[in-house]
């Protein structure tokens, strides 16, 4: 187990070196996607009543980059095409070779019973929830296809719960990104398809560890569950999957990168320019107090003061490349929000304590007010730590 902690750790700093490039790329610098069609070859993936996760995923993934294709400043990249298998770490190391700004692998979920069904997406985390954990489980169980995998991947054993809660974590400075895109995939799922919203959770992925941009994993839904299998197994409900995902990659891209777009109409071949500006996450206003109250305000890259002990606990509600007036009307009325400005990158975060307990009281005040990703972020002397080790010193 240390033998796969080290070269994990090894590997953690090889790809430092590769990310050097900035958050967010420039509006004359195409933007990379890497769409990553889950299992292939050999390697089916989940296969019930005739529904095989390996074909859907590949023809759902087509139809996400020929949507995208449109764009003239967007860069379709592919880990498969075809049906072929294509081991764990080289669809990583494709992403990583291609400098890519996101990274989203497209699969399809499968459950015993056969009554569970809708969707839902992951972005890298630890975590001991067991319907996460066999969600892993079952995508890192790829490796064993592979004829070296235990020299490869140093010992690792995707059925051992010790192997996969261990990895190490390096998707860690890509999170906030990773579950912005995730949400948004999820809000098109449920709001433009009414898909049933199974959430975005955290999962110890292999695949999305190993890159160096942000990365999620989404499950389209379950095939073991017939008339779900039915609609993902056919060109109607591709077409649909694959449009609320180039959607949700279109809005992302938007918010956080801007540029111009030229779309390309494929009937009359004619081009049409649209200008986008870095947008800004579209908010509600849920709060009726008609006066309008200044939040503390807090924007800066040195640490953050805090509490008692040293120990501080915050809400994370959203990330945006562009600042907001850090006023409840902007927050769906919550308050007060402080906001640290991370090379362009401005995290909003509500409240503040040195309780964990109330913590996740303020969590769950988040929740109710819309902020469905939102998660616990600790911080020891200004400098952000684990919740782990914040529970420790605390």
């Amino acid at each position: 187990m240390m033998h796969f902690l080290n070269k994990f750790k090894f590997i953690f700093f090889a790809f430092l070196i590769l990310s050097t490039a900035n958050l967010f790329s420039q509006t004359n610098t195409k933007f990379k996607v890497v769409l990553d069609p889950g299992h292939g070859g050999k390697d089916f993936g989940a296969n019930y009543y005739g529904f095989i996760e390996k074909n859907i995923a590949l023809k759902v993934a087509l139809k996400v980059g020929r949507n995208l294709e449109k764009y003239n400043d967007i860069q379709v990249i592919y880990t498969r095409s075809t049906d072929v298998f294509i081991e764990l770490m080289e669809r990583a190391r494709i992403a990583n070779r291609a400098n890519a700004n996101i990274f989203l692998s497209i699969h399809c979920n499968a459950s015993p019973k056969g009554d569970a069904f809708g969707t839902e997406t992951f972005v890298m985390g630890l975590t001991k929830n067991a319907s996460n954990l066999e969600v892993a489980k079952k995508e890192n169980s790829v490796i064993t296809l592979e004829s070296d995998y235990k020299i490869k991947y140093a010992g690792y054993n995707p059925n051992s719960l010790e192997s996969v809660i261990g990895i190490p974590l390096l998707q860690e400075e890509y999170l906030d990104q990773s579950i912005t895109l995730s949400t948004k995939i999820q809000n098109e799922f449920t709001n433009k398809l009414d898909r049933k919203n199974r959430g975005v959770k955290q999962g110890p992925f292999l695949v999305l560890n190993q890159t160096s941009m942000p990365s999620i994993l989404t499950e389209l839904g379950f095939i073991s569950y017939k008339p779900e299998g039915e609609y993902l197994n056919s060109d109607k409900g591709q077409e649909e999957l694959a449009k609320a995902i180039s959607d949700a990659i279109l809005n992302y891209k938007k918010e956080y990168f801007g540029g111009t777009n030229v779309i390309v109409d494929e009937k009359t071949n004619k081009a049409t320019v649209e200008k986008v500006e870095k947008d800004t996450p579209v908010v509600q206003n849920k709060s009726n107090t008609k006066e309008v109250e200044k939040a503390k305000v807090v924007i800066t890259n040195e640490p953050i003061p805090d509490d008692s002990k040293g120990i501080t606990f915050k809400i994370q509600i959203s990330a945006s490349g562009k600042k907001l007036d850090l006023v409840p009307q902007n927050f769906n009325g919550l308050s007060p929000v402080s906001v640290v400005d991370e090379k362009g990158l401005y995290k909003y975060y509500f409240s503040q304590t040195s309780n964990y307990e109330e913590a996740k009281k303020y969590l769950s005040e988040a929740k109710n007010k819309g902020y469905e990703s939102s998660f616990i972020v600790a911080f020891k002397n200004g400098n952000k730590i684990s919740i782990q080790e914040a529970l420790k010193a605390n």
